[in-house]
């Protein structure tokens, strides 16, 4: 009888003690390959109620990370000089696409979408769902 409850504990462990909000953002492609001049897509999709933000992020090699915008529903704001655009909408189980145009070689980095909420009633909170690594082969060439 008691490997019955240490089962009964261990299987609701499993299913409600280990999920996270993490667990619901999906960031696809998870690896890209691409040549310099070449233009890529990273999609991010969120399954959380009342968020309707995606955030973008950017580790560089030298492990510094940079924020290169963010889509608030349906309208897209990148920063200036990140040279990317973006497409979609932040909103629950849509699709917010990230446009990377002319690659250079310093292109070559971890790219990291975050779900979150907008509201100036509530405090920021949001998910991050890493990685997505655009092209390995490159850093040797740094």
């Amino acid at each position: 009888m008691r490997w019955l409850q240490v089962l009964v504990l261990l299987i609701h462990y499993l299913l409600y003690c280990r999920s996270s909000l993490s667990d619901q953002v999906h960031q696809t492609p998870f690896y890209i390959q691409a040549n310099p001049g070449e233009t890529v897509e990273i999609s991010c999709s969120h399954s959380i109620q009342n968020y309707d933000r995606i955030l973008w992020y950017r580790r560089s090699q030298d492990t510094q990370l940079h924020f290169l915008g963010y889509m608030l529903q349906s309208l897209g704001n990148p920063e200036p000089a990140a040279n990317v655009t973006m497409k979609g909408s932040a909103n629950k189980d849509k699709t917010c696409t990230l446009i990377i145009k002319e690659l250079r070689v310093n292109s070559s980095a971890v790219y990291f979408c975050a779900a979150s909420y907008h509201s100036a009633a509530y405090h920021c909170c949001s998910v991050q769902k890493p990685p997505c690594m655009l092209p390995m082969h490159l850093y040797d060439l740094l």
